[in-house]
């Protein structure tokens, strides 16, 4: 075995993110603490750097390196590139609530940046060994985030949960592997397709392989029943950890489920086909359900991301290329509303006080209109509202659902979606028809995140008003 360097030139994001977390690591040792806001320019200029690496090397055909364990593909380009266009997002968002807390750390920015580095390995993984080890590098930064504020018994207790149940579906995942490579003989996708269309599903341990799988993916995603972690985590961990794990993790998902499904197993897409749907109606339906009797918005959001999973599942289980960039457009549209609504709970929160409740919401609008306005605009994206591009995610994915004759599952998720639509503008009430409590200090922001809360949320509305482009370049990827 010989070492090309010519191997080294796709995975230069990733290198990227690599020595930027070396960089920070070490600097942090010697940066007193009024410098300490320095991590977070170099994390920054790091992300911007792989933003453009991961253009330069993008595009044309794909490429295998690394002896069949990596792949450069449409489909890589674009997830990788999302997946650092909405880390740059959160940590602009993030850095205002870790300085008000003296908790502006090189720790945060460090496991932060091997998250990212976990999620673009999985993006680029050719094999399930590769894809394994992104997936556990990606889980073991998150666990540590969401333990990051020492002082909050909640946040350990969120943590202790997360990691148990994390490593549950780790291993779960794992020993459908290990069964997969057992009646195929082969870890890397390619061989491990043709060995599966050879076979059939005559194999019984094959049979056995795709379900521990698809288990693993639902653990993942954090779909129904498999989703007793989520709203736990998404509660007890501190809300810039949370803002992490709630965004760029689930595209990353979505990879792990797309390389595993579609690249390894499409040709048995009947049998996984039905696990999905099953597991796509519990999500939309429980998801949507219990969201309506939260109170505390962080659990609020973590039910509806279990629905938003449901939704994502629609696409993956349609088995089309249209469903397939369906989904992946869904995810993207997903992450970004996602990490613009954990951003307006960073600044509302300060130091001695988390924006947890709906109530903490009310009267938003006359404490500052611009950002009620964003609020309201990633509210209504969520909902599923036109002229947001939340309408267009989800008519994108009912119509895949349509094609391939499953109008009775469109309908099911059409029906969800109107339940989960009555939470959503609950929010927009609290912003807009009630009044702010007497003793509601300012807002915890910067011109930093003022501008990226602005992009973020106009995004919504752009992506939703011109949708070809980036629905192009999903499609592209298929």
């Amino acid at each position: 075995m010989s070492f090309d360097a010519a191997n080294l030139l796709p995975i230069l994001p990733e290198i990227a993110i690599l020595i930027t977390a070396s960089l920070v690591l070490i600097l942090d040792l010697y940066l007193k603490d009024q410098d300490k806001g320095l991590n977070h320019s170099i994390t920054l200029i790091g992300l911007v750097i792989a933003i453009g690496l991961t253009g330069a090397v993008g595009g044309g055909d794909a490429q295998v390196f690394f002896d069949g364990n990596l792949i450069r593909d449409p489909m890589s380009d674009l997830l990788k590139g999302a997946i650092l266009i909405v880390s740059v997002l959160t940590f602009i968002y993030a850095r205002p609530w870790l300085q008000d807390r003296g908790m502006l750390v090189g720790e945060f920015y460090v496991l932060g940046l091997l998250a990212v580095l976990g999620m673009l390995i999985m993006v680029s993984a050719n094999g399930f060994l590769t894809l394994y080890l992104g997936l556990e590098l990606q889980a073991l930064a998150l666990y540590a985030l969401v333990a990051f504020d020492r002082d909050s018994s909640t946040g350990a207790e969120a943590a202790m949960k997360y990691f148990v149940l994390g490593a549950l579906g780790s291993g779960l995942l794992l020993y459908g592997v290990s069964m997969i490579y057992g009646a195929t003989g082969s870890i890397e996708f390619a061989p491990v397709a043709a060995a599966v269309a050879e076979q059939g599903i005559s194999n019984k341990v094959l049979v056995f392989g795709i379900a521990f799988l698809v288990i693993g993916i639902g653990f993942k995603f954090g779909a129904v029943p498999f989703h007793m972690w989520v709203p736990d985590v998404y509660e007890g961990g501190p809300t810039p950890a949370v803002l992490i794990l709630s965004s760029a993790p689930k595209i990353a998902a979505f990879a792990l489920a797309v390389r595993m499904l579609v690249d390894g197993l499409h040709t048995l897409h009947p049998d996984w086909q039905g696990m999905l749907v099953i597991l796509a109606v519990l999500s939309m339906g429980l998801g949507n359900l219990v969201a309506i009797a939260q109170s505390n918005i962080k659990r609020m959001l973590a039910y509806s991301t279990i629905s938003h999973v449901g939704f994502i599942f629609l696409g993956l289980l349609a088995g089309s290329e249209q469903g397939f960039a369906a989904a992946m457009f869904y995810t993207i549209v997903y992450a970004v509303m996602s990490v613009g609504a954990f951003g307006i709970l960073l600044i509302l929160s300060r130091q001695g006080f988390d924006a947890e409740r709906l109530e903490d919401l009310k009267g938003l609008n006359d404490r500052d209109a611009w950002y009620a306005a964003m609020m309201a605009l990633i509210m209504f994206s969520m909902a599923g509202v036109p002229p947001t591009v939340g309408f267009m995610a989800k008519l994108l994915v009912l119509e895949a659902v349509v094609r391939i004759d499953m109008l009775w599952l469109a309908l099911v998720a059409v029906f969800f979606s109107i339940i989960g639509a009555f939470y959503y503008l609950r929010v927009i009430k609290f912003i807009y028809f009630d009044k702010p409590a007497d003793d509601a200090p300012a807002l915890l922001t910067s011109s930093g995140v003022r501008f990226a809360m602005s992009l973020n949320g106009l995004a919504l509305l752009a992506l939703g008003l011109f949708p070809a482009a980036l629905l192009s370049v999903c499609q592209a990827a298929f």
